[in-house]
């Protein structure tokens, strides 16, 4: 061997070359066309395609697992079937971990839990949001509870994290057994079509326990989780409109719950006339609307990246920019159920209040409730206790919160819908609101079931009645007087007006009472 001081210093550069292309094989040439023909791409691939050219970092490339039962001392693959480091997106840090489904299935070993656990503390440590892309088969069964442990591990890390910093995850690939619940805890879960899958028990246990012969896609596909079970929050057709979804859902967000959510600029004058706001709500209180036309013509260029829009749809959630400044939006959806408040859709609602309050997102609510939904299965299934916790999520939120009533505010679920009883800082309504404890009808029905018996013609004096009670009650003007509503608004001054509102809100500071946590009724 030469001892010349260069030839030296290159034989250790080659070795780390060497090392270096070894690494990035992952699982070998075979297992990755393996991974092409599903229609996925490799752990590496969608990193590339989620970050900003040139920015990944890699670390921890060279780890491998230290299990020497069955075999496995002699089954070492560089990264252990990980991917994990930092990069940029729009510029902005952030920490991720990509599972390597070509290497032993992408399942999880203690050391590949140790690689994802280091990503998350740096994530903490220096307030930047973490992305997991996940495509595993789940334990290293051949590492039995070392594997195990190394879930708790990231549980822990995902609970600790939660509020601290964004959590976005995407299912890219099967995700079953314990591992879902690290993806539960985060924020957000991305799910692609047909290619990916989420469930506790599979097909084959729940056939040999329930007998109930069932699909992985059925059980657990995108669309069993985006309108059946809410677990996740997003289908998209492919992994690239996957990953470009985590981009734009994450310029929403701050880098942390210390900071803002940046500002973008914009060409969409925040003075615009929304002229067709004036005559949007229908004359017949009975006929629905689209409040996503409210939406799209007060937002930044009509732009609105909707959460769960196929779950609970009945309630509207997702984020705007309003003058550049980002905004959570929760509204009831006259289009479906009329807009009640139930069990799913007090869920799904509260889940996106507290993360926007988390994260310093303010809150623009629109609100046409005519009540909450009536019904044995309701009553049964907790609607005392989940609209309950919408309710909570509004009292609880201390960021700025703006209320814009259009139409319905009945009962109860006026109060819930961000009233100015819970804390609301703006409570708008526009001419067309009806703030009462029901409606016209059914208060009449009540009021003056005496007269309404004795009456020789009762249709003509119902008819009478309930237009009384309208004037009197059904409008904005009486909760204006008591100074429930802040200012009643011409329509189409909406947009204006919500900008200058949530301007004069920017220093807003409250807090809630000292505490270790609140006992939220979950």
């Amino acid at each position: 061997m030469s001892s010349d001081p260069a030839h030296l210093h290159q034989a250790m550069l080659d070795r780390l070359a060497r090392t270096n292309a070894l690494a990035l094989e992952g699982g070998g040439a075979d297992a990755i066309s393996k991974q092409h023909a599903r229609g996925k791409l490799t752990a590496r691939e969608r990193v590339e395609a989620l970050l900003d050219p040139g920015t990944f970092r890699e670390l921890d490339r060279f780890v491998t697992h230290d299990c020497t039962d069955f075999g496995m001392d002699d089954k070492k693959v560089l990264g252990d079937g990980v991917v994990t480091g930092y990069g940029r997106i729009e510029g902005r840090l952030v920490y991720l971990f990509a599972q390597d489904f070509t290497v032993f299935g992408g399942s999880l070993s203690a050391a590949y839990a140790r690689k994802i656990c280091k990503v998350m503390d740096l994530a903490m440590n220096n307030g930047a949001p973490i992305i997991g892309l996940n495509d595993s088969g789940g334990a290293r069964i051949q590492e039995g509870v070392a594997s195990l442990g190394g879930y708790a591990d990231i549980f822990l890390r995902n609970t600790l994290a939660s509020g601290v910093v964004p959590q976005l995850s995407a299912i890219m690939g099967p995700c079953a057994g314990g591992a879902v619940y690290s993806p539960a805890i985060t924020d957000f879960i991305a799910m692609v079509q047909k290619t990916s899958f989420m469930f506790v028990t599979g097909p084959d246990v729940i056939k040999a326990v329930t007998h109930e012969d069932v699909s992985k896609e059925h059980l657990g596909g995108a669309s069993a989780h985006t309108e059946v079970s809410g677990v996740a929050h997003f289908s998209v057709p492919d992994e690239l409109a996957c990953l470009a979804l985590l981009r734009e859902l994450l310029s929403y967000m701050p880098d942390n719950n210390m900071s803002e959510a940046p500002r973008r600029a914009t060409t969409d004058p925040v003075d615009r006339t929304c002229r067709q706001l004036d005559t949007l709500v229908p004359a017949n209180p009975n006929k629905p609307y689209d409040v996503k036309d409210v939406i799209t013509a007060v937002a930044d260029e009509g732009r609105f990246l909707e959460v769960q829009p196929d779950y609970a749809a009945n309630i509207v959630v997702g984020f705007v920019r309003l003058g550049g400044r980002s905004v959570g939006v929760v509204a009831n959806q006259p289009a479906h159920l009329a807009g009640v408040l139930d069990v799913a859709s007090s869920l799904k609602g509260a889940r996106f209040v507290r993360f926007c309050d988390a994260f310093n997102i303010p809150l623009w609510v629109i609100e046409d409730v005519p009540g909450f939904l009536p019904g044995v299965n309701q009553e049964h299934g907790g609607i005392i206790k989940h609209g309950a916790k919408l309710l909570y999520a509004f009292c609880e939120a201390t960021v700025p919160k703006v209320t814009l009533i259009t139409r319905k505010a009945y009962g109860g679920a006026y109060c819930v819908m961000n009233s100015k009883h819970i804390r609301a800082d703006l409570n708008f309504a526009w001419p067309t609101a009806e703030i009462a404890v029901m409606g016209p009808d059914g208060a009449v029905n009540i009021i003056f079931r005496r007269e309404l018996d004795e009456a020789s013609d009762p249709v003509a004096t119902k008819a009478e009645l309930v237009e009384d009670y309208r004037d009197k009650f059904a409008n904005p003007y009486r909760a204006a007087q008591l100074g429930f509503i802040d200012e009643i608004l011409v329509p189409s001054s909406t947009r204006a007006r919500l900008v200058e509102a949530f301007d004069s809100l920017q220093g807003k500071r409250a807090q809630n009472p000292p505490r270790k946590h609140g006992n939220i009724p979950l």
